[in-house]
């Protein structure tokens, strides 16, 4: 298992489009992806799951990856983050 903390940095946290922007993402790679947040797991290829987290802009979260390509998987999410979902 891998993990990193990041901080949300788009202005509208994880709401419809950047939460689907996430879990379409990583329902490309075969390891579960988690979300850490406020003390939940939140499963990071479900949209509903991670919308209903209400993650904000300025939330730092922790991003999980435990699998075979969990590498690969860690590093797409934190750019992502990084990058602000596209927003």
């Amino acid at each position: 298992m891998v993990s990193q903390k990041v901080t949300l940095t788009n202005g509208q946290g994880f709401h419809m489009r950047p939460a689907g922007v996430f879990a379409n993402a990583m329902g490309k790679f075969s390891s579960d992806v988690t979300i850490k947040f406020n003390g939940s797991d939140i499963n990071g290829k479900s949209l509903m799951n991670i919308i209903a987290a209400c993650i904000k802009c300025g939330s730092e979260v922790e991003i999980c990856c435990d699998g075979a390509d969990e590498n690969e998987a860690l590093k797409t999410a934190v750019e992502l983050i990084e990058s602000g979902l596209g927003e």
